[in-house]
């Protein structure tokens, strides 16, 4: 039998990111997102429902959520379900939560005045010069190497 465990979401989160480490010494990261759906009742009115998600993200990529991100920013998250159940008073609790597999920055980054914010924003804006632009904007008959 054939399954599929894939999540894609696009939302804002709804608190500041949490670092944590776990006693092995890998970080993780957890936030809340809120996802808005709008549509049209039968009547024709417009409504908005709101989805509050709960996101878990580890290792280097939980670091650079942690630092990165703040109440307010747009994410777009790729990741997959996972329900927990524990014990807590007496009383049995369950959560479903996404854990992410790539968290994409969207949107303005939060404020600050540190200098890899800034570089944050120029890649959010599409102005980022990594390698791979200022290799293919040599002429061809240089070689790249």
């Amino acid at each position: 039998m054939a399954s599929l465990n894939k999540v894609f979401l696009l939302g804002n989160l709804t608190r500041d990111p949490e670092l944590r480490y776990v006693p092995s010494g890998a970080p993780v990261c957890t936030f809340g997102i809120a996802v808005n759906r709008r549509f049209m009742t039968q009547r024709g009115e417009k409504k908005d429902e709101v989805c509050f998600v709960r996101i878990v993200v580890f290792g280097k990529q939980a670091e650079s959520c942690s630092q990165y991100l703040g109440k307010g920013r747009l994410v777009f998250i790729e990741g997959r379900l996972q329900y927990r159940s524990w014990e807590q008073d007496g009383q049995k609790r369950s959560s479903m939560d996404v854990v992410a597999e790539r968290v994409q920055f969207l949107g303005a980054p939060r404020s600050g005045g540190d200098a890899e914010q800034g570089q944050d924003a120029d890649m959010v804006k599409g102005q980022f010069t990594g390698p791979s632009e200022e290799i293919s904007s040599k002429k061809e008959d240089e070689a790249p190497f």
